[in-house]
């Protein structure tokens, strides 16, 4: 059985990750802002208190890891807020940056952090969305969630490339339109489908497909 180690773990998709990962007897360290009931419990290992756009919360990360190994990183930790051009104001340009600081530098800065504790021949699942495709843009608008998963693509695909040597296995995962709270209750599947379908691209990637941006439901998606 493997551990892996999951941000933003408390709720959505995180959560159902959690418990489908636990059930089937794997190890997961739980990192989220704050607990719930629900994650607690599912058994995981829970570490509170690390937002990943507070560099200092995340360098104590390692720490209280205490020298664990960690088999599969996921990144999941996000928000999401639409901004328009209509509307591009102080309060719009100020989430868009929040956006950044969450899901692009915030996946970078958990990833840089633990690399030390990351097993040889691991895997790193990061989740994005495909609205950070360029090429699948058709609507417009949400400036700064577009953007910001535009971004971490980037980071993953650098990240690819610089932990090939130790064949640390990288993939851009995006869940699908998720029914979670980030959306309102709003999606086409739960987030417990969305967790099946990303723990079988996870189990089922290999190195050879590092650096890459994957549906959940198993379609390669275009940069």
């Amino acid at each position: 059985m493997a551990t892996y180690l999951i941000t933003g773990a408390n709720r959505g998709i995180g959560l159902s990750l959690t418990k489908q990962l636990r059930a089937r007897g794997d190890t997961v360290i739980a990192v989220c802002r704050q607990g719930s009931p629900a994650l607690q419990a599912t058994g995981a290992e829970v570490i509170e208190g690390v937002d990943v756009s507070d560099a200092q919360a995340v360098a104590a990360l390692p720490q209280k890891l205490a020298g664990r190994r960690i088999d599969v990183l996921v990144l999941n930790a996000g928000i999401f807020t639409n901004e328009t051009l209509e509307a591009l104001d102080a309060d719009a340009f100020a989430r868009i940056q929040r956006q950044f600081e969450v899901n692009t530098l915030g996946p970078l800065r958990v990833a840089a952090a633990v690399q030390g504790l990351l097993a040889d021949g691991g895997k790193i699942g990061i989740i994005t969305s495909r609205m950070g495709s360029i090429a699948d843009n058709g609507s417009g608008a949400y400036y700064g969630y577009r953007a910001s998963k535009a971004a971490v693509n980037a980071i993953g695909k650098s990240l690819a490339v610089d932990l090939a040597p130790r064949s640390i296995a990288v993939f851009l995962l995006h869940p699908g339109r998720v029914a979670t709270d980030m959306l309102g209750g709003q999606g086409d599947i739960t987030p417990d489908e969305a967790a099946t379908n990303l723990i079988a691209r996870l189990d089922g990637l290999t190195l050879a497909d590092s650096g890459t941006f994957w549906h959940a439901n198993g379609t390669p998606l275009p940069w």
